[in-house]
C-alpha cells in the first residue's frame, strides 16, 4: 500500500475505530469517471473531497462525481457572498489538510476545517471516497462518511 493511504488507513483506524477497505488502482482514480471505472461503481456513487476558499476560509465540499459545486450554492451554504468563493490553491490544501489535490480523503485532515456534503450522496448505500492518493481510495457508508467528518448536508450542486 502507497503510505499517503497506508497513513490515512491508519488515522482512521486511530481517530474514529473504522478500518477502511482501500484498494488502489495503478491506471489512477484522478478523476470521478475514471474512480467508478476502477471500482465499478455508478458515477454518482464517487465522494469527491474538493477543497474552496470561501471568504478566506478554506472548506471541503464532499460531492457526488455526478455533480457539480454551485460556487454561488457553496456560498449560500456559509452565509457568504458568491464572488467570495473560489476553489483553494494547491499548496494550501497541501498545507491545511495534509493531503494534496486529487487524494483528499472526506477526514482524517490535519486541522479540521468546515465540510458540507452533497446531499444526493446520503441516497446510496456505499459511496466511495479517496484514500490519500490519486491512486486509491475507500467504500464507505455515507451516514459514517458524514459522521467521521462531521458533514453538514447542504445543497451545494449546480
Amino acid at each position: 500500500m502507497h503510505p499517503r493511504a497506508a497513513t490515512f488507513a491508519e488515522r482512521a483506524r486511530e481517530c474514529y475505530g473504522f478500518d477502511p477497505a482501500v484498494e488502489e488502482f495503478p491506471e489512477g482514480t484522478k478523476t470521478a469517471a475514471d474512480a467508478a471505472a476502477a471500482v465499478g461503481c455508478d458515477v454518482a456513487q464517487i465522494a469527491s473531497s474538493l477543497a474552496f476558499d470561501v471568504d478566506g476560509t478554506l472548506v471541503v465540499s464532499v460531492t457526488s462525481g455526478a455533480n457539480r459545486v454551485s460556487e454561488a450554492a457553496l456560498a449560500e451554504a456559509f452565509d457568504a457572498r458568491a464572488d467570495a468563493v473560489s476553489m483553494a490553491d494547491a499548496d494550501r490544501i497541501k498545507e491545511t489538510l495534509g493531503w494534496s489535490i486529487g487524494g483528499v480523503p472526506p477526514f482524517c485532515h490535519d486541522e479540521s476545517v468546515p465540510i458540507v456534503m452533497d446531499e444526493t450522496l446520503l441516497g446510496h448505500e456505499t459511496v466511495w471516497a479517496a484514500a490519500g492518493t490519486p491512486e486509491a481510495v475507500f467504500p464507505i457508508v455515507p451516514d459514517e462518511l458524514r459522521r467521521y467528518a462531521n458533514a453538514r448536508p447542504a445543497p451545494v450542486t449546480e
